[in-house]
């Protein structure tokens, strides 16, 4: 360990953690994982006996008032991202945090607030974005070479169905497939365009009640391109994570811009000519934890900061409005209509 070395408090023993945090940080030079903490200490212990992490709290705020730790990974429910993101700002610590940021956009524009206050950092944890493939593409559309973009159809759906203790299927913890999985293609369509979209429609489909397992939205953008997402977890979804940009004078696929690191396609069609791109196996988790340590050090930018997270939940919130349901954290029972 170095005078240079960032020592990160985790907070939740969540199933993402060893793939997200555990592993990355054994390839990043740098990271130190030094404590954790959980709602159940005992499974906290195990967690930390089986991935080496070096202390084990009794309690989330025991993590943040710890004056050896520098930053903080939250893997909790997504209604509990805020409370302790903020409180983790508030003490001086840089915070990466779990998708979706938090339950809605007024706990964003809070949790946006502390960290200008504190001027630390706060990165929304799309890795995908910290990517070499994702970055191509981003700068095949921004370059023009597609032409002007006329539509992109973005979909990630997982095998379904999810168990009905799953916290993706409790309201009150944040649940539903637009917060765990819809919110990744529509953040690959904020970023691919660089402009925040209008939500035109939405079909929805709830179980159980305010808690959408099936979503889908159309999208339009102000340079007049359109958009359609879908995420999926109920019992009719397969696996599928894929993009498809056309524009003017070509087309550009992606299949799993997710996590490219276990497969990938990215294939440009353009004048007749078929374009197929392979990227190496570094894992996206390892380019973001790269990218937050930068940040941290002022060496490079925060492409998922506060101010990109508000605009996310933002966007999450209309999608929610526009299918009558109800927005996480607050609002009243609505039905959307069916998918």
């Amino acid at each position: 360990m170095t005078d240079s070395t960032v020592r990160f408090g985790l907070l939740g023993a969540a199933a993402i953690t060893p793939l997200a945090m555990v592993t990355p940080a054994r390839e990043v030079d740098g990271v130190s994982l030094d404590v954790i903490a959980a709602r159940d200490t005992a499974r906290a212990k195990e967690f930390a006996e089986t991935h080496g992490i070096h202390r084990v709290s009794e309690h989330y705020q025991a993590v943040i008032d710890d004056p050896d730790i520098d930053a903080v990974y939250i893997a909790l429910p997504i209604s509990a991202h805020a409370e302790w993101a903020i409180a983790a700002l508030e003490a001086g610590k840089h915070v990466l945090c779990e998708k979706s940021l938090c339950q809605n956009a007024r706990e964003a524009e809070r949790m946006k607030r502390a960290a200008e206050a504190s001027g630390r950092v706060l990165m929304d944890a799309f890795h995908y974005r910290y990517h070499p493939m994702f970055e191509a593409a981003k700068h095949c559309v921004g370059s023009g070479e597609l032409g002007a973009i006329k539509h992109i159809d973005a979909r990630f759906h997982v095998k379904g169905p999810v168990s009905p203790h799953d916290i993706r299927k409790i309201y009150d913890l944040g649940g539903g497939v637009t917060m765990d999985i819809g919110c990744y293609p529509l953040s690959w369509l904020r970023h691919l365009m660089g402009e925040e979209p209008d939500v035109l429609s939405v079909e929805a489909k709830e179980d159980p009640a305010d808690v959408d397992v099936a979503l889908a939205a159309d999208l339009r953008f102000p340079s007049g391109a359109t958009g359609r997402i879908s995420g999926r977890m109920d019992e009719c979804s397969r696996f599928c994570a894929a993009v498809s940009i056309s524009g003017e004078a070509g087309q550009l696929s992606l299949v799993n811009p997710l996590v490219p690191q276990l497969g990938h396609r990215y294939q440009l069609r353009k004048g007749g000519e078929v374009i197929d791109r392979t990227f190496d196996q570094k894992t996206t988790y390892a380019c973001q934890l790269e990218a937050f340590l930068a940040a941290t050090q002022g060496k490079a930018s925060n492409l998922t900061d506060a101010e990109d997270g508000l605009k996310q939940m933002q966007l999450i919130d209309a999608v929610y409005a526009r299918g009558g349901l109800r927005l996480r954290g607050e609002g009243e029972t609505h039905i959307g209509q069916s998918v």
